[in-house]
């Protein structure tokens, strides 16, 4: 069996030793689909394509905000968004902002938006 990934029409996408690898499969699209894989992470990357928050307590009334989801959301959440740079998060203050990343992933968001109502 070969290293190269084969489409349907025996074309290669790429090859494991690193040759001309497509798009699809870099690391950064893993991260991007890591960070949009948990719908809590992707109720913050939307709220803040809608510009609908600024800080942590703004995305109370978004979802089930209770006690235990607040600490997912300070502990797991928000900071593998921040470290992964599409968002930035104050933990002082609360304040949540894009990232310099953001752009990347509100592609995405916006491509599923187009999609799902389809």
């Amino acid at each position: 069996m070969s290293d190269s990934t084969f489409t349907q029409t025996g074309e290669s996408l790429g090859s494991s030793t690193g040759t001309t690898e497509s798009p699809l499969l870099q690391e950064e699209m893993d991260d991007i689909f890591k960070q949009l894989s948990d719908r809590h992470r992707r109720l913050v990357l939307y709220l803040l394509k809608e510009e609908a928050i600024e800080t942590i307590h703004d995305i109370r009334p978004y979802g089930e905000c209770n006690e235990q989801r607040t600490l997912q959301l300070v502990h797991t959440h928000l900071p593998k968004l921040a470290e992964s740079g599409h968002i930035e998060w104050d933990q002082e203050t609360g304040t949540i902002s894009k990232g310099p990343r953001f752009e990347e992933i509100e592609a995405f968001l916006e491509l599923f938006e187009i999609v799902l109502k389809t």
